[in-house]
């Protein structure tokens, strides 16, 4: 995974130790090596996030539509900037420049992209590693209703595999480097 795709806020939350998570995100890729993707904000864990990157040296490219450029919400000292026209764009753009996706903590939009991105390769539009931080047990609430989606017939059992979970960042980068390539296709089996 030479290039990562971050899902995060744009507000910084109410814990203040979620600033600290977003910039030890951004400063563990660069050590690494690892281009971060995202979407190209100045504010928020986005922003804390892809100034550590940058302060560390390592490559940060953003994917941001015009209107909010244009609302000063975007973040320019970038190593490679994308503007483009609309939000659908702008993960289509994050998607293809990331070879791996990881989610944080955040709102709406944060879930918003993980679901596109989930529902993308269980379709099989890609098979890249999508994983989510489940930081502080932030996420406990929603792996629980994906469980409730299994139990009620919506979701099959398989496809829970899709995401990979874990609570810190090295067991999370690690598992998404184990996860399998090719899943299971009787999703589309519809009998």
């Amino acid at each position: 995974m030479q290039s990562i795709a971050v899902f995060c806020g744009s507000s910084s939350g109410k814990d203040p130790r979620l600033k600290e998570l977003a910039a030890d995100l951004g400063r563990n890729f660069a050590k690494r090596g690892i281009t971060l993707v995202y979407g190209a904000g100045n504010i928020g864990l986005m922003g804390i996030m892809a100034d550590a990157a940058l302060e560390a040296g390592g490559k940060v490219v953003g994917a941001i539509p015009f209107f909010m450029k244009e609302k000063e919400v975007c973040h320019t000292d970038l190593t490679e900037l994308f503007t483009v026209e609309s939000m659908h764009e702008r993960k289509h753009t994050m998607a293809e420049k990331a070879d791996a996706f990881i989610t944080l903590p955040g709102g709406f939009g944060t879930l918003d992209e993980l679901f596109e991105i989930l529902t993308w390769k269980q379709i099989q539009l890609h098979f890249k590693p999508v994983g989510l931080l489940n930081w502080n047990g932030y996420y406990d609430h929603l792996l629980a209703h994906i469980d409730k989606m299994i139990e009620a017939g919506f979701l099959k059992e398989v496809n829970r595999n899709l995401l990979t979970v874990a609570n810190d960042l090295d067991t999370l980068l690690y598992e998404m480097e184990m996860a399998p390539k090719v899943f299971d296709t009787k999703w589309l089996d519809r009998s």
